[in-house]
C-alpha cells in the first residue's frame, strides 16, 4: 500500500453523553463493554500504530492512558473539524503520502469501507477523494453536491441545505483520503466566517478544486456504519447494530 497516515479526530467532550457521574471524552464511552475508539482503531488496523495519529483534546490524559501506543497531538481550544486537522501539522510536516481523515465516535464503519476509498483514491489520482454514503435514518450530514456529470461541485451542511438538497441522500460522511502536502497547504486557507467561528473541513475540497486539484467522491451503500455517537440512544443503537454483525 502506498503511504498512508490516519487522522483520527477523537477530542470532543460529547456534551449530550455526560452526566454527573460520567465525565470522560466521548470516543473513551463504551458500547459492548469497549471504547468507541477500539472499534475505530481495530478498523483502521490495516496500517501501523505509528502512522494512526489521534486527536485529543478533552480529559486528553484518559485516552492517552487508554491508548498509549499511538501518536497524539492536542486540539486545544477546540475551534472545528478542520482546527483539528491542523493540530496534527506536526505530524504531517514532511510526509508525501496520504492522509485518511476519520472520527473516533463512528464504531460502526467497516475496515473495507476505508480500504476502498484509499484504494479509489489512489487509482484516481485526486487530491481529495469524499466518503458519500446512503442511510434510510435521518441523520444531520452534509450533501455532497455534484454536477450534472457527478463531478463534486460543493458540500452543504445541513442547516443550510434548501429543501431541494435535503432530498439529496449522497450524506458527506466526514471521513477524507487526502494527499497529505495539498491539505497542509489548504488548511492555511480556511475561514472562520460562519456562526461558529470554527474552521470546517468541509470547505477544504472545495478550496483544493478551486486551485486546480482533481476532487472525487467514493460512493457506497453505508446505512448504519455512519451512525456517529452524539446521545445515549445513539449509543444504544450503535451497541445492538455491533451485536447483530458479531463484532461485539
Amino acid at each position: 500500500m502506498a503511504q498512508v497516515k490516519a487522522v483520527v479526530l477523537a477530542a470532543g467532550k460529547g456534551t449530550r453523553m455526560q452526566s454527573e457521574t460520567m465525565q470522560m471524552p466521548k470516543v473513551l464511552r463504551q458500547a459492548c463493554g469497549k471504547p468507541l475508539l477500539h472499534y475505530v482503531l481495530e478498523a483502521l488496523d490495516f496500517l501501523p500504530e505509528k502512522d494512526i495519529i489521534l486527536v485529543v483534546g478533552y480529559r486528553r490524559e484518559m485516552v492517552e492512558a487508554a491508548f498509549g501506543a499511538y501518536p497524539f497531538c492536542v486540539q486545544e481550544p477546540q475551534l472545528g473539524t478542520g482546527h483539528a486537522v491542523q493540530c496534527a501539522r506536526e505530524q504531517l510536516e514532511g510526509f508525501s503520502g496520504t492522509a485518511l481523515v476519520c472520527y473516533g465516535d463512528m464504531p460502526l464503519l467497516r475496515k473495507e469501507v476505508y480500504e476502498a476509498l484509499l484504494q479509489q483514491h489512489r487509482a484516481s489520482g485526486a487530491v481529495c477523494t469524499l466518503l458519500s454514503g446512503t442511510c434510510q435514518e435521518e441523520l444531520p450530514y452534509g450533501r455532497v453536491l455534484c454536477d450534472a456529470q457527478g463531478n463534486f461541485e460543493r458540500v452543504v451542511e445541513d442547516r443550510d441545505c434548501t429543501p431541494q438538497q435535503k432530498a439529496i441522500r449522497d450524506l458527506n460522511v466526514g471521513i477524507y483520503a487526502f494527499e497529505a502536502e495539498e491539505l497542509l497547504a489548504c488548511l492555511d486557507l480556511l475561514k472562520n466566517n460562519n456562526a461558529q467561528k470554527e474552521y470546517y473541513l468541509t470547505d477544504v475540497p472545495q478550496i483544493m478544486k478551486e486551485r486546480g486539484g482533481k476532487v472525487q467522491v467514493y460512493r457506497a451503500q453505508l446505512d448504519e456504519q455512519i451512525i456517529g455517537v452524539n446521545t445515549p440512544e445513539q449509543l444504544a443503537q450503535v451497541e445492538a447494530f455491533l451485536r447483530q454483525s458479531g463484532r461485539a
